[in-house]
């Protein structure tokens, strides 16, 4: 967690005319002891991680800037919170009137989709080259590619060893490298 921008309260011009600051200890002891705590709230009420130590900065700013005000410095978390969510609801407020709707939609520069023709051709070209496979090794891509099954799965379900299924597979992924028909994917 950051620690907050403001350390002190009370500003002394010191004799060479620059000012400096009497931090509240207490202060410092409490986001010392709580930060944790708070930081868990600020997240739970913003999505990114990065705006939730900003917003807890802020609380905290604001907090100290108070602190000599808050009577009831048992109640602070309450007092925190409060001032996280208020301040959240302004963020919230304010960029809602920073949107506005425009004319024309800005162009969207995306990746064009497949053709749904070229797709349809890859996966017939590989359906045949599946079919070309013996009916062992046919079988065991199915079961692994097709249906989703694991070498586990595979082995079971044909009764055969989870290497026999390791072993048929690589050597059928070899032949359908290797078919003219899908030379073209590579």
């Amino acid at each position: 967690m950051t620690t907050p921008v403001c350390t002190g309260a009370s500003r002394a011009v010191a004799a060479a005319g620059h000012p400096t600051y009497a931090p509240y200890a207490s202060f410092s002891s409490y986001v010392r002891a709580r930060g944790p705590v708070l930081l868990r709230t600020a997240r739970s009420l913003t999505a990114n991680p990065s705006d939730a130590e900003d917003l807890l900065q802020t609380a905290l700013t604001k907090t100290y800037v108070a602190w000599e005000r808050i009577e009831d410095h048992r109640a602070l978390d309450g007092y925190v919170r409060r001032a996280l969510v208020n301040t959240r609801t302004s963020q919230w407020r304010k960029r809602k009137v920073d949107e506005f709707a425009c004319g024309e939609l800005p162009e969207q520069e995306s990746v064009p989709a497949p053709d749904p023709a070229e797709q349809q051709s890859l996966r017939d070209a590989m359906w045949r080259a599946v079919l070309k496979l013996p009916d062992r090794q046919r079988a065991m891509v199915v079961l692994r590619y097709y249906e989703d099954l694991s070498e586990a799965q595979t082995a079971e379900v044909l009764g055969v060893s989870i290497g026999t299924v390791k072993s048929a597979v690589s050597r059928a992924l070899g032949k359908l490298r290797d078919d003219p028909e899908l030379s073209p994917v590579r």
